[in-house]
C-alpha cells in the first residue's frame, strides 16, 4: 500500500490516518482533536492559496496549515 501526506488529499476525498510525524504541542493538539492512527479524515475545501485547508474529522470541521498537514501520513 502506498502512503501519502494529508496535504496531498483531494477535495471530497476521504482517507485513514496511518501516522503522525508532528512533534511537541502540535502533535498533542491534533490527537486531542481526534486525529490519531486509524481515524478517517476528509478534505472539504482549500482556502485561497491553500492556507488553511478544511478537513472533517469525526464529524467536526477543522482547519490545518499545510506545514502541519504535511506531517500526517495517510493511506
Amino acid at each position: 500500500m502506498k502512503y501519502r501526506r494529508l496535504d496531498e488529499l483531494g477535495v471530497n476525498i476521504s482517507s485513514k490516518v496511518v501516522a503522525l510525524e508532528n512533534q511537541g504541542s502540535i502533535r498533542r493538539r491534533l490527537q486531542d482533536m481526534g486525529i490519531i492512527e486509524g481515524t478517517t479524515i476528509k478534505c472539504l475545501f482549500h482556502s485561497p492559496f491553500n492556507e488553511p485547508t478544511a478537513y472533517e474529522v469525526r464529524g467536526t470541521v477543522i482547519g490545518l496549515r499545510k506545514e502541519d498537514a504535511k506531517l500526517i501520513v495517510i493511506e
